[in-house]
């Protein structure tokens, strides 16, 4: 098979061939770069092994251009790194690898294509096409990975238990292009994944939390996170969204397996937003289920306050996943503690007070609180599915409508602490946050208008009420 380049990487390309033939050492295109080729997915790194040292030829192919561009080396890795505006190219010598059993970082040795080609992880990443005069583009296949791409498989060269054992780190690595790609994990290759689930732990958690979530930002995040659970991955470092799955039975009442439910929501999500923190938001809505699983005669199963639960525990999930504590991260735990409110909006006779206190609680994140909202409704009952998405349309409306009259979005009482501080001449207090509250809630509630004399009147009020004086 000969491979097809678009002209800029063509251009390029051929500067790396005419370099290596100059040099005399054979030079290949490999691994994730050939396979999007063939798949005909865009891909902008592409990665070059030589037979010899891929920090000279990098060298020497920034130096034929022009203007030459910056070259970045890594001499402990004997890697170089290219980074032009469209395209990264990343040059390194071919190698052979062994491990040590506790540490998924190889003994690395100087090797032929063959040697490299081994050490890669799976058949469809095996894949490399010559850069020479003689067969430019021409794929070398030695593990039948062109026949897996067009079957759709993901296999491992080698034994996959000697492959796993190696690197662990391969096993989420096999659940990620399985969800990206939508392949079938080959029988063998999949079976190998369980007995090594433990060893996992010899993996740094950000490698982990890297490959989670690209799989969560697949196109149907469920498939990974099906094989995740199945072969005992997910058990290793996220034991929360383990224990949602499954159903408690008692007096003929059931409820649904939070597990799938959630898997559910994640994919709703997905079909309507990129957004990875909106796609943890997914995740994490029902995560305090299993914690605050009740069961009430005559009524069922119960799961009141797990939206509080469940955001008083995001900061915790995440530091433990190394995921950021920042923004990012309150963001989701808001989600998580407000994705009841518009259902529970849609139940009742919707007032305006309501309205305006969800508005304030969400601020600008209040669309895609609805999108949440939105995914959250999952029913084999197609009626009663229908039925909770025509009543979020008229919260939505009502929510527009509010909007357009209040402004509550981000809005900031009129009246602050420094100036009820200023009137009764005190310190930052219990009583300042009383007076700020009251204030708030009056005008959220419609009591007073949102304006400077009638929220100043408040204070004073209340500031009576709590024994103080003006200064």
């Amino acid at each position: 098979m000969q491979l097809q380049f678009t002209p800029r990487e063509n251009e390029l390309l051929q500067i790396v061939a005419s370099i290596a033939d100059e040099l005399q050492v054979e030079a290949y295109v490999v691994g994730g770069f050939v396979r999007d080729k063939i798949l005909q997915r865009n891909c902008k790194d592409i990665d070059i092994v030589c037979v010899g040292s891929g920090i000279e030829l990098a060298k020497k192919v920034a130096e034929s251009m022009s203007p030459k561009p910056h070259v970045s080396y890594f001499k402990n890795f004997g890697t170089a790194q290219i980074k032009l505006n469209d395209i990264e190219l990343e040059f390194v010598g071919a190698r052979k690898e062994s491990y040590r059993r506790e540490s998924r970082k190889p003994i690395v040795e100087d090797g032929t294509l063959e040697d490299d080609q081994n050490r890669r992880d799976f058949t469809i990443n095996a894949l490399a096409a010559a850069l020479s005069a003689k067969n430019y583009g021409q794929v070398i296949d030695p593990f039948s990975g062109l026949e897996d791409l067009k079957n759709g498989i993901i296999r491992t060269p080698l034994n996959p238990a000697i492959t796993f054992d190696d690197d662990p780190l391969r096993m989420m690595r096999a659940i990620r292009f399985a969800s990206q790609l939508n392949f079938k994990i080959e029988e063998k290759t999949y079976l190998a994944i369980e007995p090594l689930a433990e060893r996992l732990k010899i993996i740094s958690q950000e490698r982990i939390s890297d490959e989670l979530n690209k799989i969560i930002m697949s196109k149907m995040p469920s498939i990974g996170f099906k094989l995740l659970f199945n072969t005992k991955l997910l058990h290793q470092f996220f034991p929360e969204m383990v224990k949602l799955h499954g159903v408690a039975q008692q007096d003929n009442y059931g409820h649904k397996d939070n597990f799938y439910h959630t898997l559910k929501v994640l994919d709703n999500i997905a079909q309507n937003t990129d957004d990875l923190w909106l796609r943890w938001s997914a995740i994490m809505h029902d995560i305090a289920k299993p914690a605050t699983q009740r069961f009430e005669q005559g009524h069922g199963w119960t799961f009141h306050g797990h939206e509080v639960v469940g955001a008083r525990w995001t900061p915790k999930i995440f530091s433990r996943l190394k995921l950021p504590l920042d923004e990012k991260m309150k963001f989701v735990q808001k989600m998580v503690a407000l994705h009841l409110r518009p259902i529970s909006l849609s139940k009742d006779n919707i007032t305006d007070s309501a309205i305006r206190r969800i508005l304030y609680d969400a601020g600008d994140d209040i669309e895609s609180l609805l999108l949440l909202c939105d995914a959250d409704i999952t029913s084999k009952n197609e009626e009663k599915v229908k039925r909770y998405k025509e009543n979020l349309k008229l919260v939505l409306q009502k929510i527009k409508e509010v909007e357009e009259r209040d402004h509550i979005r981000n809005w900031q009482p009129p009246i602050s602490g420094e100036i009820i501080m200023q009137t009764f001449n005190i310190k930052p207090s219990r009583e300042v946050g009383i007076i700020k509250d009251a204030i708030k809630d009056a005008i959220l509630d419609g009591e007073i208008q949102n304006e400077y004399d009638a929220a100043f009147q408040l204070m004073l009020q209340k500031g009576k009420e709590l024994n103080l004086t003006i200064s």
